[in-house]
């Protein structure tokens, strides 16, 4: 049993064959789902497709892409519900900065708001964190601490392979492994991944997206997620049950699911 516990359902990509999708990953031993509230306008989508299957769940968050939106969520309406499983996607991404070095501290400024924010809700609801980091893992793991959301816990979704995050394991907190451990050019990540405590470890997608080899080019989907946990027997010298096992009981206790 394998647990996607980060797939993007409410993106349009899936919107034709949904339940195809979804029968072909059970068929493979994927037997829950987790949507990430990434983007505020597809949330009300992500609610009505957990309603509608028993084994997917949701998050409400706000991505740091699309941190505008963030003021005008009113997560009370979300939080409360019984399938809503942790606060995220939220974090820190300085990627795609443009602009000047002060209009790139403003909008850096800016994402720091809007993830500490979303900590203190975490902490207020009682819900893990679902966390994403791109080019900004000193800042995240910085204000990570100081904001103690090792209170609640969570996850670093598609875990970066930065080592400087390690030590966030010891304050309650997981990392989501992914099509990128499949990569060629993932060396980063397959030398850190047994770094990580096993009892860590969760599985993800992301899909649509970062498909996993050899189905790179594809549209991810969560059946794919055997690939990653085929990857993570291989590197860490287990047998293949025993990792979708453990990876399992880590995204259920994570999780509460």
């Amino acid at each position: 049993m394998i647990i996607d516990t980060h797939i993007h359902l409410d993106d349009d990509r899936y919107d034709e064959d949904l339940d195809a999708v979804l029968e072909r990953a059970r068929e493979g031993g994927v037997k829950g789902f987790i949507i990430p509230g990434a983007d505020v306008t597809t949330l009300d989508k992500a609610v009505s497709i957990a309603e509608t299957y028993e084994d997917v769940f949701f998050a409400v968050g706000v991505h740091p892409y699309d941190m505008n939106q963030f003021d005008g969520l009113v997560f009370e309406n979300y939080v409360g519900h019984e399938k809503c499983v942790a606060i995220g996607e939220c974090g820190l991404d300085y990627f795609r900065l443009e602009g000047t070095e002060t209009e790139k501290e403003a909008e850096k400024n800016e994402q720091k708001r809007v993830f500490r924010a979303q900590i203190e809700l975490a902490k207020k609801y009682k819900k893990p964190l679902i966390i994403h980091i791109r080019d900004a893992s000193r800042d995240s793991k910085e204000l990570m601490l100081e904001a103690d959301a090792g209170e609640v816990g969570g996850v670093l979704h598609c875990f970066n392979a930065d080592e400087e995050l390690l030590s966030l394991a010891n304050e309650g907190f997981y990392f989501g492994i992914g099509g990128v451990l499949t990569f060629k050019n993932a060396k980063k990540l397959v030398n850190v991944l047994p770094k990580i405590p096993r009892e860590k470890l969760i599985i993800e997608t992301d899909g649509p997206y970062l498909t996993p080899t050899p189905h790179r080019g594809e549209r991810n989907e969560p059946f794919y997620t055997t690939f990653v946990a085929q990857k993570m027997s291989e590197l860490l010298e287990t047998s293949l049950e025993d990792m979708k096992e453990n990876t399992t009981l880590n995204a259920k206790k994570l999780f509460h699911i």
